[in-house]
């Protein structure tokens, strides 16, 4: 049994919104609520430092006070491996990094047990790198030649900073097997939590699809505008915002809707009332896949990364092979021939193994097994 007198700390990349990592810290403080926690940057409102760090501030690194911190901290990544290196992390027993970037760099001693939940190798240092440059553009090509370079630091210190970590847990088969290959771990798999309470089934579904997602480069929401756009008779609603917001207006038909996430009091809502949520990212994991099942919504997704887990093709959802327009179109175009064949409640029931209290209760056995290893030695 773990000896509930060790001291512990939560080091988290950055807290800027409740995204899908946050829901993860959200049971960290919901199991070890007498953690500290520790993160680059805190920009958290009230509302989400409520539900994510039970009203706790963060300690925060020197980037929290640079100019424009608050809208650009991202710019500063440079910086972010001497950031995290800078947190004095002595006196704590266990220390749990939730790490998509740099929290899993946070240096320890031989006497502390570091585990990390790891949701992703830093996508942009490996094999995304070229998806976040718009090397059509000259600015795009120039950003890329200044940070090269940069990139490779980034890897070599990812790398090396590995070695730091005790266990590794994985969000997903496919980002275990990323973590074996660039970091040669072996990492144990427990799913992210999916508040499928939530998102309740409903049987009656309307007539258009939906997407929702961070307007960024990788989920390929403008694939997914330019795809309906090829089906005028189809029609899509997109909620999200991000960078990419005007690349996806641009390949947006009068079918096609945006809506900007900040005005939607309800994801929930229009996930239940779509005919399919569409999802071409190949994701890390894909908690939304998960709550649209939960509303008991089919799914057509990319079969690759953590939907090809978690979407069995033909009955929970439908599969595409590749990230293509043709292949999107295809993919509707079976969806719809089978689309009575998907039972809401099956959908519903299936989704509840992702439920947020089956993911505290596995996280809690896995690191209690192993500090109860550790501190016996």
């Amino acid at each position: 049994m773990l000896n509930q007198n060790l001291k512990t700390a939560i080091v988290h990349d950055w807290f800027t919104t409740y995204a899908g990592s946050e829901r993860c810290v959200e049971s960290f403080t919901n199991i070890w609520n007498d953690a500290d926690i520790f993160s680059l940057v805190d920009f958290l409102d009230e509302r989400d430092r409520k539900i994510i760090l039970k009203g706790k501030s963060a300690t925060t690194s020197f980037v929290q006070n640079l100019p424009l911190a608050s809208k650009y901290h991202r710019y500063y990544f440079p910086l972010f491996p001497l950031a995290i290196e800078q947190f004095d992390l002595s006196s704590y027993d266990l220390v749990i990094s939730s790490s998509h970037a740099f929290a899993k760099g946070a240096l320890t001693n031989s006497n502390q047990l570091h585990i990390c939940y790891c949701y992703t190798p830093v996508r942009y240092a490996w094999d995304l790198t070229n998806q976040y440059f718009n090397t059509k553009s000259l600015i795009g090509r120039i950003q890329k030649l200044i940070l090269l370079p940069v990139l490779h630091n980034i890897r070599t210190w990812d790398v090396a900073s590995s070695n730091r970590v005790d266990y590794f847990i994985a969000i997903s088969n496919y980002i275990a097997r990323r973590i074996k290959k660039i970091y040669r771990r072996d990492a144990e798999v427990i799913y992210p939590p999916v508040d499928t309470a939530k998102f309740r089934c409903e049987s009656k579904k309307e007539d258009f699809y939906l997407t929702a997602s961070r307007f960024v480069p990788y989920k390929k929401i403008d694939l997914i505008a330019e795809a309906f756009s090829k089906m005028p008779d189809k029609k899509l609603v997109i909620i999200g915002e991000g960078t990419d917001e005007d690349k996806i207006k641009a390949k947006c038909n009068k079918n096609v809707k945006m809506i900007n996430y900040k005005k939607v009091d309800d994801l929930a809502e229009y996930m239940k009332r779509a005919r399919a949520f569409v999802f071409a990212a190949e994701e890390d994991f894909g908690i939304s896949v998960i709550e649209a099942l939960s509303c008991g919504t089919p799914v057509i997704a990319l079969n690759k990364g953590g939907t090809a887990e978690t979407i069995i093709d033909g009955k929970y959802g439908i599969h595409f092979s590749e990230q293509t327009t043709e292949d999107i179109v295809n993919a509707v175009s079976r969806f719809e021939k089978s689309e009575k064949t998907f039972d809401p409640q099956m959908l519903s029931d299936y989704a509840k193994r992702f439920d947020r209290s089956i993911f505290e209760e596995k996280i809690r056995a896995f690191i209690i097994n192993k500090c109860d290893e550790f501190f016996k030695k």
